[in-house]
């Protein structure tokens, strides 16, 4: 069996059984799955779901699936790049996957967008890592915050290398996002998210040398944070901060 786009397949049962009850906990109508691979997880979820759609980039691995479980009509196999799919077509279904190290955060960011009622990824660990940072750790940056805006994430446990075939270079995690709301207080979701990213931009830098090109120093400068790095804050107080803004805030570029 050939490997192609980074793959690394899950083969390790144990592993299996623990991703598949935690995006099942109980039966579901239906799970998305994205990077079926060669299927090893899909058969754990039609063991708890009614029915799995298994989104599958690799032709020759769809093709695969869709063979194998000629007989199974509660899977349909989609041939598609997840980044130019919409999710949202099959409802609030929870969405599982073992996602490629090079497109974790696109994906991450494309699942939450559609608000699923869970979402359970198997990724690398220093990624998960970041996605459960606290302020003022070495781990916390945008990818944190973001995913905090959209859902809140739990780091349930790691995987060793020898879990896969073929084996990665690096540790990996399982990690389960819960969506919720968004914070009050925020109108406009990509304004803010801009904000936060222009926060970050330098990251040893104080907030007060990073916006103040964009703000203004006047307006930055009186903030009682603007002695404070991106790192040491926390949502809500980006949410205070951007809400001092108005509608500079707003403004594109």
């Amino acid at each position: 069996m050939r490997q192609k786009l980074g793959q690394h397949f899950l083969i390790r049962e144990g592993v299996l059984n623990r991703i598949a009850a935690a995006v099942c906990p109980e039966p579901q109508d239906l799970v998305v799955e994205i990077g079926p691979g060669r299927g090893a997880l899909t058969r754990k979820l039609l063991e708890r779901a009614a029915r799995v759609v298994a989104i599958e980039l690799d032709g020759y691995l769809a093709d695969r699936l869709r063979r194998e479980y000629a007989a199974e009509p509660r899977l349909e196999v989609v041939e598609a790049d997840v980044l130019e799919t919409d999710l949202a077509q099959w409802g609030r279904a929870p969405i599982v996957g073992n996602l490629p190290y090079y497109i974790t955060s696109p994906i991450l960011e494309r699942a939450l967008e559609v608000h699923p009622p869970r979402a359970v990824f198997l990724i690398q660990k220093e990624v998960a890592e970041r996605l459960v940072a606290h302020p003022g750790s070495r781990d916390y940056g945008y990818l944190t915050v973001r995913t905090e805006f959209f859902a809140s994430a739990r780091r349930l446990f790691d995987v060793k290398p020898a879990a896969f075939h073929p084996p990665p270079k690096v540790d990996s995690a399982v990690v389960l996002l819960c969506p919720h709301a968004p914070p009050e207080g925020v109108a406009d979701r990509e304004a803010f998210l801009r904000f936060v990213a222009r926060c970050f931009i330098h990251k040893r830098k104080t907030l007060r040398n990073n916006l103040a090109d964009f703000y203004g120093k006047d307006a930055v400068d009186a903030w009682p944070e603007a002695g404070l790095r991106a790192e040491q804050v926390e949502l809500g107080k980006f949410v205070e901060m951007f809400g001092r803004l108005g509608d500079v805030g707003t403004q594109p570029g």
